[in-house]
């Protein structure tokens, strides 16, 4: 059973950031404490579950006025390519659309901008590079 929640306790918070870590900081050779920033403390966390194993994850800003912004959106290494990514960014599109935004955006690693396209977002432009070396793209999505 999939189920999409803020993580409860901290076992889960625990394996939510073992999860940001794994898979959007260790293969860039970073430190840990470098998946987690000062957002976290005002950002709403969404967690996928299959049958209680943790699958995928991601973190929903408010941006500014009617604009949110998706980040750290990350799915378990064994468990890409089955449809995961796609059900946690409907759950964080659902909830920002319920709170009144009409766009969101995100900054997309060059690798995955094929994923985002194919869920309806539109390139805007070459952003940042993260570190230094991970070339990122801005995205948006209008409601």
């Amino acid at each position: 059973m999939i189920e999409i929640r803020t993580p409860k306790n901290q076992t889960e918070w625990d394996a939510y950031y073992e999860l940001r870590y794994k898979v959007l900081r260790e293969p860039l050779g970073k430190e840990r404490g470098s998946e987690k920033n000062d957002g976290d403390l005002t950002g709403k966390h969404f967690a996928l579950y299959n049958d209680n194993v943790l699958k995928a994850i991601a973190r929903l800003d408010q941006a500014e006025k009617d604009v949110s912004q998706v980040r750290f959106v990350a799915v378990d290494e064994n468990s890409q390519g089955k449809g995961y990514g796609r059900l946690i960014m409907e759950a964080t599109e659902e909830d920002s659309i319920k709170n009144g935004n009409s766009k969101m955006i995100l900054h997309a690693r060059d690798y995955a901008v094929d994923f985002y396209l194919r869920m309806d977002y539109t390139l805007v432009e070459k952003s940042h590079k993260l570190f230094g070396v991970l070339q990122h793209f801005l995205m948006e999505k209008i409601y």
